[in-house]
């Protein structure tokens, strides 16, 4: 049986096809390989690759399959990992010059580790912005990655190199992680389906520098259910994320069966009051309108927050000063200094200034504030429309 296109079938089914011996898990890699092979000198989505070890763990999953064996849900499903994770045999460069020439790592992260063991075949890295800093995706040390849809187009940030290579169809699932839109803005931007998990709910550990706050990590697929799939399959406590949560009881892709209506929501065309592009709203608005007709009671409300000061008060701060200590600051004033990418250097230098404990502090206590108020707002109601 010839691998279909991957953007044309679940990763449910392909997996299932795997081990029903349909397919083996060497001609899914291989599929894989060639379409990276064939499109990812035009995208730039993956930044490392290990082919071999790709073939070498495809063909594992395969001896282990005709011997009989269970080798979980994901069976020979090929990923990328977003390289601010840790892939085993890889090096985390997170973008960055300074670290380009670390070692490869011996282990994997608790999410690559869950998805290996689930049956996933581990292929590389993908690119993002030096340490996720910014909603597009380009390095001083790779090179920018381009949207499959439209060469020249930015896929977004900072899982963009994970969204190219997924809607482009070299890997069915990758990597990805969010403090400020990095999973969901690339997949808006590349026509997928995306989901910033809730803190905890897969294992972060370890995690980028600094940033538990705000950073969450997660599977990227083009169908939510197939989100959902693979959720399934890594979510769960583990040591090495205290903020980790017990794992549900029912399956998060069985509930995507014959998924219920809500009852009541909130519908906010602007969060904030900000402008909004007028094709975005007409798409919003229809939808909203949809869910009124099949019986769902809608209620309209203005913005939910003040635009000033969340984004300088709150979110930079606990960015940023997430950022300095830990990775940047042994740069600043160093010749390391001038491979920095220009934003974030000029981001940084401003925040060595007036970011201090106090001001971390203070961002946490307005965090929490918002949160009480974005409670507030959503009780009564099953879920927010924005």
């Amino acid at each position: 049986m010839e691998v279909p296109d991957f953007r044309t079938v679940s990763v449910e089914a392909l997996a299932a096809m795997v081990r029903d011996r349909s397919l083996t898990a060497a001609a899914v890699t291989d599929h894989s390989l060639e379409r990276i092979d064939t499109l990812n000198p035009q995208l730039n989505a993956f930044v490392a690759l290990d082919a071999e070890s790709a073939r070498s763990q495809a063909a594992a999953i395969d001896e282990r399959l005709d011997a009989g064996d269970d080798v979980g849900p994901l069976a020979g499903i090929p990923i990328g990992v977003k390289d601010l994770a840790d892939a085993a045999g890889f090096v985390t460069t997170r973008g960055a010059m300074h670290l380009r020439d670390s070692a490869p790592v011996a282990a994997d992260s608790t999410e690559v580790a869950r998805m290996r063991a689930a049956g996933a075949v581990i292929l590389g890295k993908t690119n993002t912005p030096e340490f996720g800093c910014m909603g597009d995706t380009y390095n001083n040390v790779f090179g920018p990655t381009w949207n499959p849809w439209q060469s020249g187009r930015s896929p977004g940030g900072s899982s963009g190199g994970t969204s190219s290579a997924v809607a482009s169809g070299m890997v069915p699932v990758g990597t990805g992680s969010d403090g400020g839109g990095s999973i969901r803005i690339p997949s808006a931007m590349c026509g997928m389906s995306g989901l910033k998990p809730s803190h905890g709910r897969v294992p972060s550990g370890p995690p980028p520098p600094g940033l538990l706050d705000l950073s969450c990590v997660g599977p990227m697929a083009r169908r939510i259910r197939d989100v959902a799939y693979c959720l399934d399959a890594i979510i769960g406590p583990h040591p090495s994320d205290l903020r980790s949560l017990p794992a549900p009881t029912e399956s998060w892709r069985a509930a995507l069966d014959d998924p219920p209506l809500p009852a009541r929501v909130l519908w906010v065309p602007s969060f904030d009051g900000g402008p909004v592009d007028s094709e975005i709203m007409a798409s919003c608005t229809a939808a909203v309108e949809r869910l009124a007709a099949e019986g769902t009671e809608v209620v309209e409300a203005g913005p939910l927050f003040e635009p000033a000061g969340i984004v300088t008060e709150a979110f930079l701060p606990l960015f940023l000063g997430g950022l300095i200590a830990p990775a940047f600051r042994p740069l600043f004033g160093t010749d390391a200094w001038d491979d920095v990418t220009d934003w974030l250097a000029v981001a940084l230098a401003e925040a060595f200034e007036r970011i201090t404990v106090d001001t971390v502090s203070a961002a946490r206590q307005q965090c929490g504030e918002l949160s009480v108020q974005l409670g507030e707002a959503m009780s009564g109601f099953d879920a927010m429309l924005d």
